[in-house]
């Protein structure tokens, strides 16, 4: 059975993903706090991890850059109670594939979760139809790929996020890292750096 780990602090959290994903099919595994889960995500991977930013001791970004989230061979949500843009740049620059703005509806989650472990299987299955190499692609994340993918096919911040199963405000923030990283001044030279690359190869 495949593995969800959640890591909250608060038990009803914890409880109610618990009981969603259960209803998915899945085995899900509770952390309280980063050092237990830390060690845990170390020595075998999941489908998926769901963590609260906001955890007692580590916080949640300090736990993603200790795991080296970015590298991390599945696919990891952050959740939180604050509702700021900034603190979305944080979790995904961090190297969180997705941000969920608490209170939530834990079904909503759960299928989320779903279309995040199926992106992510399909994605590493079939390959980036992005050029392999273009001025910059070193430094994008494997979602930050994604989102190029989407961008490059005309579609706009909702539509990219029903197809990633992620929020259109995770979808803004991934397109500005994505301009700042390949120094784009717009959408237009965003695609000529990648077109570019891609009659080249």
């Amino acid at each position: 059975m495949s593995e969800i780990f959640i890591i909250d602090n608060d038990p009803l959290v914890g409880t109610a993903l618990t009981r969603a994903l259960s209803g998915e099919g899945f085995e899900v595994v509770t952390f309280v706090e980063g050092e237990s889960f830390l060690n845990v995500a170390r020595t075998r991977t999941p489908e998926c991890i769901v963590i609260d930013i906001c955890l007692s001791g580590c916080s949640g970004l300090e736990v993603l850059r200790r795991l080296d989230a970015q590298r991390y061979p599945a696919p990891i949500l952050v959740i939180s109670d604050r509702k700021d843009i900034s603190t979305a740049v944080d979790a995904i620059r961090s190297g969180a594939q997705d941000f969920i703005e608490k209170p939530f509806d834990p079904a909503a989650v759960a299928a989320r979760i779903r279309h995040a472990i199926d992106a992510w299987h399909q994605d590493h299955r079939e390959g980036s139809l992005l050029a392999r190499e273009f001025p910059g692609h070193e430094r994008l994340t494997a979602r930050e790929r994604e989102v190029l993918e989407r961008i490059a096919c005309g579609s706009s911040n909702k539509e990219a996020g029903i197809e990633l199963g992620i929020s259109p405000r995770t979808v803004e923030v991934h397109r500005a890292r994505i301009m700042e990283k390949l120094a784009a001044k717009n959408a237009a030279d965003l695609m000529r750096i990648v077109l570019r690359a891609g009659r080249g190869h």
